[in-house]
């Protein structure tokens, strides 16, 4: 994979005058096929390909790449981005500085079991054709229309060979297989319920068959019909709340993962991607009950945002984010580790090959606890259980947040009874992991996309936890559509 062309634009930037010089090829191959309304959508192939270069000099960085892979070009690079960083250097007081990290030098191939190209693309359309009448006969047994549906699988193989000056000589070869499905369910009665759902993981074609999605989609449409059709109103008084593993997940994400993001920490993120409510200072202090740890560990094998060495050649690891309801750790890349005086926990990311590396979170996740979700309920006189989410909100700083729920009970006496209709969590931060008291023992992952950055940067993530008890919450709901 084009080593040559690395070493030489290492070499290259450090007879230039570069502190330190990096440089990254990479290749993205995807391939879709969708289903809208059980027609055949699209069957689209693409690929992205190219090499970047990215170096030290004084105290500012310039970036650069191309997508034309030939010795001449890649001279121009280095070139350009010399000189990018010699021009910022002049005119900023406060400039940059690389920390310490594990720096490494290995190959990580992930090996498909059914490789994504042995299955032709007609058998692929068959397949989500034959979920899409599944489902439709499902919702039809009920009476509910399924106006819309549109259903997809994906695959995203990845190459990538990044070399430093530094002495990082890493490859990355992990192909990835995706599913989607948006599906709109309708009474002319009760109105309409909507559905989004992301599937991923690092893996061929055996992904989609352990995710069984005809099985998985008929039972989902089933419950979803009945939620349509018979749901109630949440107590309007503070009750005992179970929030699903879906929820949870995409609370981590949100309210854990984006807030330990070191640059948004440092405000430089402010104006792409948003703030923080966690300050340099606040390392010890409490967020949340002692039931409560998150951690975000890019090493998870067959995870959606798996990686073992991060985009400037540092070993990944485990980060704990919140340990027993203490904020512990930040993620860091070498430059945001060398502002805080910290090694780096291999955060840096970048989503294709003209894209430069920043702090980036991969599977995010509240760790789990020791009960089951029996025992969850068990003791809950009157209480909600919100399985799924349909639609959520958080504001700038990550700390005041919203989830409307799709699939939801409601809990009497021990017991989950009828659906409940829109019910709506809106909470701090700061009371969500505070009013924990139980945390389940079972964990789930749900893949997304995480986007950051501006030119916008959209990374493979997990979204990942248990669910938990939360106790004394006051429940809305929104309206019917």
């Amino acid at each position: 994979m084009f080593e040559d062309l690395l070493r030489q634009a290492v070499d290259y930037a450090l007879s230039l005058g570069a502190q330190y010089a990096e440089a990254r090829y990479q290749k993205d191959s995807l391939e879709s096929v969708i289903l809208k309304n059980g027609v055949p959508e699209v069957s689209a192939s693409s690929t992205n390909e190219g090499l970047a270069v990215r170096v030290l000099v004084g105290n500012s960085l310039g970036f650069a790449s191309t997508s034309k892979l030939n010795k001449a070009t890649v001279r121009k690079i280095v070139e350009d981005s010399i000189t990018m960083a010699r021009a910022a250097s002049k005119i900023i007081s406060k400039g940059v500085a690389f920390g310490q990290g594990e720096i490494s030098s290995a190959v990580v191939q992930v090996k498909p079991r059914i490789s994504w190209d042995t299955i032709s693309i007609e058998d692929k359309t068959e397949y989500l054709k034959d979920v899409d009448k599944s489902i439709v006969e499902v919702a039809e047994k009920t009476g509910v229309k399924l106006p819309s549906r549109m259903l997809t699988i994906e695959k995203w193989d990845l190459e990538k060979h990044i070399m430093n000056s530094d002495g990082a000589d890493v490859v990355h070869i992990v192909p990835r297989t995706m599913a989607s499905y948006v599906l709109t369910l309708y009474d002319p009665q009760r109105g309409v319920l909507q559905r989004f759902q992301e599937l991923g993981e690092s893996r061929g074609w055996e992904a989609v068959e352990k995710w069984n999605l005809t099985d998985t989609l008929r039972d989902e449409v089933e419950n979803l019909c009945q939620v349509l059709l018979k749901g109630v109103e949440p107590p309007k008084d503070q009750v005992d709340v179970i929030v699903g593993s879906e929820v949870v997940g995409l609370i981590c994400h949100e309210s854990a993962g984006h807030p330990s993001e070191a640059d948004r920490i440092l405000g430089r993120e402010a104006a792409q991607a948003g703030e923080t409510y966690i300050k340099p200072e606040m390392l010890g202090d409490r967020i949340g009950s002692e039931t409560v740890t998150i951690a975000d560990d890019p090493t998870i094998p067959g995870s959606f945002g798996y990686y073992l060495y991060d985009d400037e050649g540092v070993k990944a690891r485990e980060r704990i984010l919140i340990k027993n309801g203490l904020i512990n750790e930040f993620l860091h890349n070498r430059e945001t580790a060398k502002v805080f005086g910290v090694e780096s926990n291999g955060s840096a990311r970048a989503s294709q090959y003209d894209r430069e590396p920043i702090v980036r979170m991969a599977n995010t996740f509240m760790k789990p606890g020791d009960y089951t979700l029996e025992e969850l309920i068990e003791d809950i006189h009157l209480g909600v259980y919100i399985k799924s989410n349909q639609e959520w909100n958080i504001d700038d700083k990550r700390w005041n947040q919203r989830y409307v729920g799709v699939e939801a009970y409601k809990i009497v006496d021990g017991h989950i009874r009828e659906p409940v209709r829109n019910p709506v969590l809106e909470i701090t931060t700061r009371n969500f992991y505070s009013s924990i008291d139980a945390v389940g023992k079972k964990i789930f992952f749900k893949a997304g996309y995480c986007g950051k950055s501006e030119p916008m940067q959209a990374i493979p993530v997990w979204f990942g936890g248990p669910d938990v008890r939360l106790r004394n919450i006051k429940i809305s709901v929104r309206p019917v559509h």
